[in-house]
C-alpha cells in the first residue's frame, strides 16, 4: 500500500486523546451561559434522583427565555427531598448545569444527589459531617451535587470549571460534583 502512514498510535488510543483534551481546550467565558449560546436556541436539563426514584428531561429555556412553567418543575425536582420543601432555585445554575453536560457531550442524565437543603436538613448533614458548609449555597437555591456514571468527577469538575459560572467542588471519595453560581472557586480532589 502506498500513502499509508503508521505512527503507532491507534484510532481508539487518538480518540480517546481527543476527548481528554476537548473540555480542556474549550475557551473561557464569562459565564456559562456563554457556552449555551453557541448550541442553539434550547436549554435544557436531564437528571434523575435516585432519592426519589424521579426523572426530568426539561427544557427550561428557549429563544432567549426562561419557560415559567419548566422552571417550576426543575425547582420541584430539585427540593429537599428529606422535608419535600421546594424552593426557587438560581437559573444561572441552571445554565453552569446545562452548560457543563453539553460540554461533556453525554446523554445520559446527572444524578441530582443534593440541590436544595432547608436549613434543618443542612444542619443534619452539618452535624455527621465537616464537609458540609454552615451557610451553605444549596441552602439558597444556588448549589447542586452531580453525579454522571460515564464520565468521571475529574471530567464533570473541568467541564463545570471552564464555565466560570460559580464554584466547582471535588468529591472523588463520593463519586460526586458540587456545581454553584457563587464566587468563582475550586476545592477539593
Amino acid at each position: 500500500m502506498t500513502g499509508t502512514h503508521t505512527t503507532g498510535m491507534t484510532r481508539r488510543a487518538l480518540l480517546g486523546a481527543f476527548a481528554a483534551t476537548a473540555v480542556t481546550a474549550a475557551p473561557t467565558f464569562a459565564n456559562a451561559a456563554g457556552f449555551l449560546r453557541g448550541a442553539g436556541d434550547i436549554r435544557r436539563l436531564k437528571m434523575y434522583s435516585g432519592r426519589t426514584g424521579e426523572r426530568i428531561d426539561m427544557i427550561y429555556w428557549i429563544e432567549g427565555k426562561y419557560i415559567p412553567d419548566a422552571v417550576t418543575e426543575i425547582n420541584y425536582f430539585m427540593r429537599d427531598w428529606r422535608t419535600d420543601d421546594a424552593f426557587k432555585m438560581d437559573l444561572r445554575n441552571f445554565d453552569i448545569m446545562a452548560a457543563a453536560h453539553n460540554l461533556l457531550n453525554v446523554n445520559e442524565p446527572y444524578m441530582l444527589l443534593s440541590g436544595y437543603r432547608s436549613p434543618k436538613t443542612n444542619a443534619m448533614l452539618r452535624s455527621r459531617s465537616r464537609g458540609v458548609a454552615k451557610n451553605s449555597l444549596h441552602m439558597r437555591g444556588q448549589a447542586a451535587d452531580l453525579r454522571l456514571g460515564s464520565r468521571s468527577v475529574s471530567q464533570i469538575a473541568k467541564a463545570a470549571s471552564v464555565c466560570r459560572g460559580g464554584g466547582v467542588g471535588r468529591y472523588s471519595g463520593s463519586n460526586f460534583v458540587h456545581m454553584d453560581c457563587g464566587t468563582v472557586r475550586s476545592w477539593g480532589g
